[in-house]
């Protein structure tokens, strides 16, 4: 099992997508069983997969949807404590998870946009420094997992800042050392090999601390830092393999 994941995540990420297509279903039913469930499609398994750059995570990775910890957790956020699946809103995803990719597009609520720099399933290519949309556009923004990789976040997130309705919201999700009071980044750190030994993944420029909800405020967000795990009984966080106090930052535009 370890072998299959490690493999996995030296597959570039296009490829990982198309092959992932194929594997899911076999994976799906090779794991079956009730010990296990996925919110996000209520499949049920007797074990997940590991996952993780290095130091493998055992158990995390869904055998259906392919979802993570973070994955679910949004997913359950959304689902009891927003309208996001009921009400008309403008959507715009940055490099949207395939977890979440064709369910979000199926929802006839929503005016669903995807756009990335690099991701080759999206509708728009992107560049988050300079964004193709009007002031003002999106009452609804995810970008997850992608400002670790952004030399300049701060550029990126005035960006996101400008794009959203007032009273609009943001999901802004990182990788998170909350361990580290400030953010540590090196940008004379540049081989791939030096990088993931910093940061944590080859691809990775910084590794967020506490001050990060402080570095959207900085753009002009107001935050809420939600442990949404709190919220969820020790039975479901384990049933659902969830990361236990991960911070949801959940940002709005007032």
């Amino acid at each position: 099992m370890k072998i299959f994941s490690q493999i996995l995540n030296t597959i570039p990420r296009p490829y990982l997508i198309k092959m992932s297509y194929l594997a899911r279903p076999i994976l799906a039913v090779w794991l079956k069983g009730k010990t296990y469930t996925d919110p996000i499609d209520g499949k049920s398994f007797r074990k997940f997969l590991p996952y993780g750059y290095g130091k493998q995570r055992p158990n995390v990775l869904s055998p259906s949807t392919l979802s993570l910890e973070r994955h679910r957790l949004l997913w359950l956020y959304l689902q009891n404590e927003t309208d996001f699946f009921t009400k008309k809103l403008k959507v715009l995803h940055m490099a949207p998870e395939q977890c979440f990719l064709d369910i979000f597009k199926n929802l006839k609520n929503l005016d669903y946009t995807t756009a990335d720099l690099y991701s080759p399933i999206v509708d728009i290519k992107a560049d988050i420094l300079d964004l193709p949309f009007e002031d003002n556009s999106f009452d609804i923004i995810f970008c997850n997992h992608v400002l670790e990789h952004i030399k300049d976040d701060h550029k990126a997130m005035t960006e996101l800042y400008r794009v959203l309705k007032p009273k609009g919201m943001g999901i802004f999700q990182i990788p998170q050392d909350l361990s580290l009071e400030k953010t540590y980044e090196d940008f004379s750190i540049t081989s791939p090999e030096e990088r993931a030994k910093h940061f944590g993944q080859y691809d990775h420029v910084r590794v967020y601390g506490k001050d990060y909800f402080n570095r959207l405020r900085k753009a002009g967000f107001n935050v809420e830092e939600v442990d949404y795990s709190k919220q969820i009984s020790e039975k479901l966080v384990d049933k659902y393999r969830l990361a236990k106090g991960e911070i949801l930052p959940v940002c709005y535009k007032i």
